[in-house]
């Protein structure tokens, strides 16, 4: 522990925690016909970060360690960095006259397409948010969280973000986070398969205009998409999950997406895109049951293609971020 973190004795006067650990889980951006506005969040992968509130009015990045590939690369300084970055401006914020440490412990691999940069930064946040004289409620770390993720994405986009927050599926505004209702039956396989598509170069493929008449048709899926959320009905939710403008320029940055989501469609997919900015594979079901039958299909089309891969099932209705017990 540093020797400007706030002295033992005044913790105590104020009954004041000193570090706090948190976890934030890996999520699917986008849900294929929702781009940069729906996500939800994933069991079986997370981030964590440790904070400790200091004396220092500043924020630092002590540490990054985990089992990812090149999170000995991702940048201490606090600026450039989401979580760090993140709390920045919750400080600026709320004016407050003392500081952070933090240190992160990368689960999610990085390009992956699961939010990995989101997760750090949310974790982050938590943990600082529950060392605060007067802790904030979730909806008031969204901005905070978007600040934070700006730095990796290059915008200011929360559908990863929302859902870590608040778990389960979250329409993500520029403003607001809206949870939206999951019916418990439906699950999700997530395939990431040992690539690496860099954010900025997935959507740099976006760039060129669409036409009027595919967002149109695009609208009028997501609208299905959302009433069979709502109604808990697996046929609209077939019907309404088909992205028509993204995964089409992107499938062709992804070796094995093709046949990863036939092989999920052939198994009783109620539909099938790209988690996020890529590579990793989405597919929803009916039950948890369907789910874990496709997954080592999905994989054995990464497989055919040369690349090995991770599976997980998970509910849709995914987990939030939150303390961890010391």
């Amino acid at each position: 522990m540093s020797a400007d973190v706030e002295a033992p004795s005044d913790a105590a006067s104020h009954g004041r925690r000193l570090q706090c650990r948190a976890f934030a889980p890996g999520s699917v951006g986008n849900i294929g016909v929702g781009f940069d506005l729906l996500g939800h969040s994933i069991a079986g992968v997370r981030d964590v970060a440790v904070v400790r509130r200091i004396a220092q009015p500043e924020v630092r990045i002590v540490s990054i360690r985990g089992d990812v590939a090149g999170a000995d690369t991702l940048p201490l300084e606090a600026a450039r960095n989401t979580a760090g970055q993140a709390l920045m401006s919750l400080r600026a914020a709320l004016g407050l006259g003392h500081g952070f440490e933090v240190e992160l412990e990368k689960g999610i691999p990085l390009g992956s397409g699961l939010g990995g940069s989101a997760a750090s930064c949310v974790a982050a946040l938590v943990a600082a948010n529950a060392l605060l004289d007067a802790p904030l409620p979730r909806e008031a770390l969204y901005g905070f969280a978007l600040d934070g993720e700006s730095v990796s994405s290059g915008s200011r986009h929360g559908d990863n973000v929302a859902p870590m927050l608040l778990g389960g599926v979250v329409m993500a505004t520029a403003t607001r986070m809206i949870p939206l209702a999951v019916p418990e039956w439906l699950h999700a396989v997530v395939v990431h398969p040992d690539q690496v598509l860099e954010t900025r170069r997935a959507r740099a493929v976006l760039a060129d205009p669409y036409p009027l008449s595919l967002v149109v048709e695009q609208s009028s899926h997501l609208a299905l998409f959302l009433t069979g959320l709502q109604r808990g009905d697996a046929s609209l939710l077939r019907e309404g999950l088909h992205d028509l403008l993204v995964e089409p320029r992107r499938a062709p940055l992804i070796p094995g997406f093709v046949e990863a989501k036939a092989a999920a469609l052939d198994h009783g997919a109620l539909g099938a895109s790209i988690s996020g900015a890529g590579p990793s594979t989405f597919a929803w079901f009916a039950s948890k049951a369907e789910a874990e039958a496709a997954a080592p299909s999905m994989q054995a089309a990464f497989a055919q293609a040369g690349y090995g891969s991770r599976a997980y099932v998970t509910p849709v209705a995914g987990p939030r971020a939150d303390v961890l017990s010391a």
